[in-house]
């Protein structure tokens, strides 16, 4: 009905069929036949000839001014629906230190240029304070590393994460092809905090080894991934962490990576969520592909 009531509106304004069939790219007949149709469907005739022009009857005028109002409410509901569509909608995220510091950045910023409708909030904290903002509702999707208590929340596994001990290039263990567990004990390791999944991996991969942290003499404690590897270069000490942290800092070649013989610690980056959400399978299947 909206097509026939734009063809009437414009045998109006060209007081024509033939014209309106031309500016609508139509045949004649096939104006004549709406307008038929509409005369048919109203009870009434719209049109009435007048020398080699056409004007409106009553009926024609009523339904003119009618025409106009539908076509403009027309008009707004196809822009409603429109900035419907495109309205922004907002999701908040938060991720492990690592995951949050080395890996989301850019994947945010490409999932936003395919996704330019949707803005993204990343909150950057440890494990264990992470998982609380998820459970407290402050955030829609936690990505994780390392080990967490997986029967309290929905999950989905992104991938695997190698961690290695990383050095100056003037350090001494830069000359080694690979470290001993011993070796590492015995100098300045730098650790993160407590309660972060970089600690809690080593600390686990220690405890198979049958050695704790806790007891340790001389290593240091930072909270912040990028303050340490800052220290690792200028030599101030060594750590252990996620390769993904310090590929900058390897292609440059200011950190060294290296294996520690007997202990291989391998830990996985997790989608943590409470409840399945559309945005959340758009994202994860986007992070899978970058």
């Amino acid at each position: 009905m909206l097509e026939r009531m734009n063809t009437f509106l414009t045998v109006v304004k060209t007081q024509s069929f033939t014209k309106a069939a031309q500016q609508l790219n139509m045949t004649q007949p096939g104006v004549s036949q709406q307008m038929k149709y509409l005369e048919e469907y109203y009870g009434a005739e719209l049109f009435q000839k007048k020398g080699r022009y056409i004007e409106l009857t009553e009926a024609g005028k009523v339904f003119q001014e009618y025409a106009i109002k539908i076509k403009s409410l027309e008009r707004q509901l196809f822009q409603s629906i429109q900035d419907i569509q495109s309205k922004t909608e907002t999701y908040r995220l938060g991720a492990t230190m690592t995951i949050g510091g080395y890996v989301l950045p850019y994947i945010l910023e490409g999932y936003h240029r395919v996704n330019s409708q949707v803005d993204l909030i990343l909150y950057v904290h440890n494990t264990e304070m992470i998982l609380k903002q998820l459970t407290n509702g402050d955030i829609q999707l936690a990505v994780v590393e390392g080990p967490f208590d997986k029967s309290k929340f929905h999950y989905t596994k992104w991938k695997d994460d190698e961690l290695l001990l990383a050095c100056s290039p003037q350090h001494p263990f830069a000359k080694k092809e690979m470290l001993t567990l011993q070796e590492i004990l015995q100098g300045k390791l730098i650790l993160r905090e407590p309660g972060s999944g970089t600690r809690q991996a080593i600390e686990n991969a220690f405890l198979q080894q049958g050695y704790s942290l806790d007891p340790l003499k001389g290593h240091m404690e930072i909270g912040s991934m990028s303050a340490i590897i800052s220290l690792v270069e200028a030599n101030m000490g060594y750590t252990i962490l996620s390769t993904e942290a310090v590929k900058k800092e390897v292609e440059r070649e200011s950190v060294l990576l290296k294996p520690v013989a007997d202990m291989k610690i391998q830990r996985e980056f997790n989608f943590v969520y409470l409840e399945t959400h559309s945005f959340i399978d758009s994202f994860v299947s986007f992070c899978r592909k970058y």
